[in-house]
């Protein structure tokens, strides 16, 4: 199935996202994220395609909140997550960084991912119990920091409560900071080794679907503010504290969870 998974997403990415790239205008949503034509013409491709390889409900950003509720709630715990484009704001502006992400849950946990960052001609997948991989490659690329005051931190400051943000801005307790715009890639630069923990205030299910089983299928670790398992209480949306080491990882939450 991650097969045909892959050559899917791949397809659509290279159908309905890339020739629109920098061709496209975009429009703000009631929320005010940002979509273009490519988010819902890749959308509407990867239904079509992925009901064909698992005939289950999906649910995607580009739908309507009653919409995507209802088919969480009769699903029964197996479903496509689909974000058609992470990084659509990237994707607007002509910054190349951006992705197609797809994961299958079953029993209310993901079983398979694919993130596709079709500029870079990346792909990252990972399926319960097989490993995570970049193309042929496995992951970790390479290992994760295992001292916190040698990290790459990816961190999203926005959606942070405001005392954690003003320690991080403050005294950071890592080397250095980034932030991609792509949740969803962040996640597999993390599994690769790329950065070394990961902190989001409020990630939607779309954000972390694909994502969080890729990191897990390659060692790493994820939980949030309050609870130790990363998949406590419902599945909408959750703040994520990552990071690939084991070691890097309990220091990280500590820290993390003294300021929030």
């Amino acid at each position: 199935m991650i097969a045909d998974v892959v050559t899917a997403v791949r397809e659509v990415a290279h159908a309905e996202v890339m020739p629109r790239f920098r061709e496209v205008g975009h429009r703000r949503k009631a929320d005010g994220s940002v979509v273009t034509e490519a988010d819902l013409a890749a959308q509407h491709a990867l239904a079509a395609r992925l009901a064909r390889i698992a005939p289950v409900p999906l649910v995607g950003e580009e739908m309507g909140v009653a919409e995507r509720d209802g088919i969480l709630e009769a699903a029964g715990g197996s479903f496509w997550c689909v974000d058609p484009l992470d990084g659509t704001s990237n994707f607007a502006n002509a910054i190349p960084c951006f992705a197609v992400s797809v994961a299958l849950f079953a029993a209310g946990r993901p079983v398979l991912g694919v993130v596709y960052n079709p500029a870079a001609g990346e792909l990252f997948h990972a399926a319960r119990g097989a490993g995570a991989w970049l193309g042929d490659e496995r992951l970790p690329l390479r290992p994760g920091a295992t001292r916190l005051r040698d990290a790459i931190a990816g961190v999203d400051l926005k959606r942070l409560p405001k005392p954690l943000a003003a320690a991080l801005a403050e005294r950071p307790p890592y080397h250095s900071q980034r932030n991609f715009g792509s949740g969803t890639l962040e996640w597999c630069w993390l599994a690769a080794g790329r950065l070394d923990v990961y902190l989001h205030g409020d990630q939607q299910l779309w954000d972390y679907a694909a994502g969080s089983v890729i990191l897990a299928e390659a060692g790493g670790h994820a939980a949030t503010f309050d609870a130790d398992d990363f998949w406590a209480g419902p599945l909408r949306s959750r703040a994520v504290v990552a990071a690939l080491d084991r070691e890097a990882f309990v220091a990280w939450r500590s820290w993390i969870r003294a300021r929030s």
